[in-house]
């Protein structure tokens, strides 16, 4: 059964580095360490921070791909990541396995402007498997290991509420 989109929320705490996923009672359905950006959390384009606020999950990107697909602006290259593929391509920003794109939905704050979030091309999405979690190390985006990626993926649906807080 696929849940909608009122049964479950996101909360991504930026302190603590944690993505929580919750039903609608507010129990914890899973929780997980994520790395968020290493410039710290702001809205503006080009920042490469985290935006904060109310987000919805705007779009599902890499559904049924194996885990460690490369993906690049959104679409599989038929690359599985690999630290021998790294090393060939230093410069990359890995985006592996699945992507949810989040759009903001506040006005002046995440949505519109030079503050719109689905415009700066935010996700939550898959990483090497050796990057560092519970540490920020991104470059704006919520970054999670493959498997929790794929689990989170396969829980939410399209217009699922996400909260990004810069508070515990």
């Amino acid at each position: 059964m696929t849940p909608n989109s009122e049964a479950v929320m996101i909360e991504v705490r930026i302190p603590g580095q944690l993505l929580i996923l919750r039903d609608a009672q507010a129990r914890v359905l899973m929780q997980t360490r994520i790395a968020s950006a290493r410039n710290g959390v702001g809205e503006e384009n080009g920042s490469e921070r985290t935006p904060r606020g109310w987000h919805i999950i705007r779009a599902k990107v890499g559904a049924g791909l194996p885990a460690g697909a490369v993906l690049v602006s959104r679409r599989p290259t038929g690359e599985i990541y690999t630290p021998e593929l790294r090393r060939s391509f230093p410069g990359r920003d890995w985006i592996l396995t699945r992507i949810l794109w989040l759009s903001g939905l506040e006005p002046g704050r995440n949505r519109l402007g030079r503050v719109d979030t689905m415009r700066r091309y935010i996700y939550i999405h898959g990483c090497p498997d050796e990057d560092p979690m519970g540490i920020p190390g991104s470059h704006g985006c919520i970054k999670m290991r493959n498997s929790d990626i794929i689990d989170l993926f396969d829980r939410v649906p399209v217009g699922t509420k996400v909260h990004i807080r810069a508070e515990d």
